[in-house]
Order: C-alpha cells, then structure tokens, then sequence
C-alpha cells in the first residue's frame, strides 16, 4: 500500500479498554476499511463464580480475523498472562509472525508447546532496545519496569508521527531483576515529539509511588525470621522478581524453597534459560517438602487469588498429594488482590485460618510491591514524554476516566476515554472515535471457544440460579395422557418435599386436560403447553425460572 500523508492512524483496542486484563491492541494505517494493522499483546482474563465451568476468557477477535490479510504481525510487550495468554488459542485464527524479547519468547514457547501446532507460529526474537520495521511502522523497544523481566514500551512511528505505547510498566529504580527503566530514552522521544501515549491506568486512584522491588526483600527476610514453623509465600508466578527476593530471604533464614505449581516451575525455567535467575539459588520440587524440617521449608506457591485449581487451595483443602500446612505454620499473601477476587481470596483464607494457620497480607506488614505505576509515576511519565494526545487504557472505566483528567492536569492537550470496539483516528484532524466494531468475549468452554454472551453459556448460567426441569409425558393420538409424567428437577427441589412435585405433576395434567382438540395433536403445541404450564408452577411457588424441557413421546 503506498503510504501518503491522508493516511489515517488508527488505534482500537478489542481488550483492556475498560477492564483490567484481556488485551488486544490495534494500531492502523490507511482508511478504516482498507489499513495495514499491527496487534500488541493478546491476552486472558480469568471467569469469576458468574460463570460457570468457564476458566478462561479471551477477547473476540472478530474483526481483525476479518482483516487478517492485512494484520502483519503481533508485537508483545511482555509475558503476563493477560497480554500473551490467548495466543494458544487464537492464533490458528490469525497466523502472522509473533516478536518478542528473549524471555517472552521463552514463556510463550513453553505455553504453545501443549499445542500440536506450535512448529506453524513464527516466532521472531528481538533484543531489548531494538529497532525494527513492518509495514509502514517502524516500532523501538524502551525497556521499563514491571513484575516480570522485559516489559517494554514501544514507540510506533509512522509519517504522523510517534505514539508511545506503555504496556505494563513502573519506575523502580532497584528491580532486583532486569534493567533499571529508561528514563533518559523516554526525555529524548519526548524532545522528539510524541504524538499520543497510550498509557496503563491501573493504580492511577494510589498516591506516591508503587514501591520498589528491592525494598522488599529486607523486610520478607524480617518477617520469614519471626515465623517459627513452615512458611508457605503466595505469589504470582510470573514475578521472577518475587521469586528471587523470597528465595534471597529464605536463604538470609536458613530455608530450603520448595515451588509448589506448575507454571512456578515453568516460569523458573524459562528464567533459567535467558540468564535472570542465579545458578546459586536452588529451588526445591514438592516431593522434597515432607522430607524437610519444619523450621527450614519455605514453600513458594500459586493460588494467590483464590484460584481453586492453584496449589494453595489444594494446599489449605487438605487436598494437595505431597504439600501440607499444619496449625502454626504461616501463610504470606505477597500480591496483590485483583478486583472480583475478593471473594475467592476471603474463601481462602477463611479455610486457612479456620486451621489456626496464621495469614500475613499487605494490610498487616510490608510483603507487596505492585508493579503498575501509582500517581506520582504517571505524572513522571507525562512530564518525560509530554505527548499531545493521551489515551488511557489498562483500566476500568472509572480509572480510565480518572487517567484522562490527571493528563490535562499535566498539561497534556487532548485526552480520550475509548472502549473495547471503538476506533480512534489518532491523526489527520481532531482525534475522535470514528466508528465501533465487534468486541465481545470468548469463554474457553472445555477444547472449544464459545461466545460469552451465547446460548450456551447463558442457558448454563441461567440453570445455575434457576435450575433445570425436564418432563417426560407419554400422549396417545387423541392427545391423552397415557401414563403417570415423571419429572426430574434439578437444583430446584429438596428431598421429600412432595408438595412441590404434587404441584409440578398437577400443572402437566391440567395443561394436558386444557388443550383443544387441534394443540393436543399436534407435538410442538401440545409441548409448548405443557412447558409453559410447568415453567409457570415453579415460578408462583418458588419464584424460579428454570430452564424447563418437555420430552413428549406419542403411542
């Protein structure tokens, strides 16, 4: 396509544009109908209890899977599983190359290798700081800070200009692991002249500063010293930050660290492999655990969120095969608590604590730094890369709301709050929203993608607080009951309460008594009406409206 100065510039976020988690990001050049894309990242959120047997949620990426001939590749800025998660399952659908810096790459390949087409994807590694074209975007890595190696925001330049994309990102100037952020690249692209930023909102509600990783680890090896027994640490598993700084502080204890999950291991190896773990640090498997003294185990583990698959579920439900915890043992929570987890957190740690478990949070002492930047960061943030244009994303909409004011505050000219679906002309002309596209979510329900908002998953939540009937009835031809119905009500009766399926069976013969002549012969009428009878029973008494199947059988 030849590239010309009418070329619009576009962006569209399909995910993590009102929700924290589940990006996908668009960036266009030419006419809406007929631009050249680049996606960065292509992330996951996780279900909460309003859906049932979903585990995983995906941005629908519909409208670019339309486009696809003209998607050139996807960038990721790094390997959190909300920005690379759904790459295992959507990529088939899209199949252009994946740059990523070496660890990212590292994780990825490790999560495409349960896939058996995980040969297909090319996968492009790309040092930090590089520079590199496609299309007509030339994007530079400028390496920042977050809880996991190799975050990097990208500038996207095109004849428009530049636009400063952050991704995930902090200014700690002590990581632990990694480099310190780039703050002189950042003053210089911002003495270039940056066009728009479009910019994580996260903690844009906390004050100061998000905290540095490597004050912490003084006061975890604090807090590990007062524990007397076993001390299990709760994080997430892609912090290999964390996993260095608890180690180093089991170490200071005289500990031996167990990792209790798979993706632990997964992560360390990964780690491992592009140098950020030292080979002086031995982290133990769980078979070891039982073997070691109680006063000497420390045991890294998944399940910081209340995840009822992750280990220290299983671990406070007596459930996990070789990992126990036992009254006096101390639980660390070292993360945070993502918003619609407080539930499953409290689940958790009600469980532990009702086994005289002692429980340790950021409420109760210094175990957590985030690695989302708080207000004083992002304002640090505007005054090195001073764009013309902000757009927030990484938020909810309140937080966005909030990162756009906080930008004019910081003498930014033009701040936009988008969403998932809606395109923003960045330039020529007044930046806006020109259009809106498909954007949806998609449940992984078993090995298959459905539509969050289809029949399935509705019905199946709709059984879930209104429970399920099915009814056999036995007619003849002339639409008479030949036999007694029997009804099964699932989720909706106790055992013994035959008033209720005394009632039940009573609105089928009544349906059935009531019909005329023509309904009763006629299957699919005579059904509707036994279904509508029945729904409505359970309704009046019950003031339930469960899914309600009628099996009509004819003799």
């Amino acid at each position: 396509m030849t590239q010309t100065a009418t070329n619009d510039l576009l962006f569209l976020p399909l995910g993590g544009a009102g929700e924290i988690g589940m990006n996908l990001n668009l960036y266009g050049y030419g006419s809406p109908e007929n631009a050249q894309w680049i996606m960065i990242d292509l992330g996951v959120t996780f279900a909460d209890p309003s859906m049932p047997a979903v585990d995983v949620i995906l941005p629908d990426p519909e409208f670019i899977v339309k486009h696809r001939d003209d998607l050139i590749a996807i960038i990721l800025t790094h390997a959190h599983e909300d920005h690379l998660g759904a790459v295992q399952y959507l990529w088939p659908q899209l199949r252009c190359p994946i740059y990523a810096t070496p660890f990212t790459a590292a994780v990825l390949r490790r999560k495409l290798s349960e896939v058996s087409w995980a040969k297909e994807v090319p996968i492009h590694v790309v040092p930090l700081s590089a520079t590199f074209e496609l299309g007509p975007f030339t994007l530079e890595l400028v390496t920042l800070t977050h809880s996991i190696p190799e975050p990097n925001a990208i500038a996207i330049r095109t004849d428009h200009g530049v636009v400063l994309h952050t991704g995930d990102w902090k200014f700690d100037p002590d990581p632990v692991i990694g480099d310190a952020p780039d703050a002189d690249r950042l003053r210089e692209l911002g003495d270039e002249g940056i066009l728009a930023m479009v910019c994580d909102s996260t903690n844009v509600f906390t004050p100061g500063d998000s905290g540095s990783e490597g004050a912490l680890r003084d006061s975890l090896a604090r807090i590990i010293g007062n524990c007397p027994n076993r001390v299990a640490v709760a994080c997430f598993a892609s912090n290999v930050a964390r996993l260095q700084t608890v180690a180093e502080a089991a170490r200071d204890n005289g500990r031996d660290v167990v990792l209790a999950g798979r993706s632990l291991h997964r992560m360390v190896d990964s780690a491992r492999e592009t140098g950020y773990l030292p080979d002086d640090l031995v982290f133990l498997s769980e078979e070891d655990a039982g073997y070691l003294p109680k006063e000497r185990c420390l045991i890294i583990c998944t399940g910081s969120q209340g995840e009822p698959r992750a280990a220290l579920w299983r671990i406070a439900s007596e459930d996990h095969p070789r990992v126990t915890l036992d009254a006096g043992d101390t639980v660390i929570f070292s993360s945070r608590v993502i918003p619609g987890n407080e539930v499953s957190i409290s689940r958790l740690q009600n469980k532990l604590a009702s086994r005289n478990i002692h429980i340790i949070t950021w409420k109760d002492d210094f175990v957590h730094v985030s690695g989302h930047p708080a207000r004083d960061e992002l304002i640090e943030m505007y005054q090195l890369a001073r764009p013309q244009i902000a757009i927030p994303v990484h938020g909810e909409t309140r937080h966005m709301i909030e990162h756009a004011s906080l930008a004019r505050d910081c003498q930014v000219p033009e701040a936009i709050v988008t969403e998932n679906g809606s395109m923003v002309r960045i330039v020529p002309g007044q930046t806006e929203i020109i259009t809106h596209v498909p954007s949806g979510r998609l449940a992984l329900e078993g090995n298959r993608l459905v539509s969050l908002d289809g029949e399935l998953v509705r019905k199946r939540r709709q059984a879930l607080y209104n429970g399920f009937v099915v009814a056999t009835v036995i007619l003849n031809d002339a639409g008479e009951l030949e036999d007694d119905p029997q009804i099964s009500a699932i989720g909706l009766l106790e055992i013994g309460e035959t008033e209720l399926e005394d009632a039940a069976h009573n609105a089928i013969l009544d349906a059935v008594e009531n019909m005329s002549n023509r309904t009763a012969r006629d299957d699919e009428a005579a059904t509707e009406e036994i279904r509508i009878s029945l729904r409505r029973t359970f309704r009046t008494i019950l003031d339930k409206n469960p899914i309600t199947n009628i099996h009509l059988v004819r003799v």
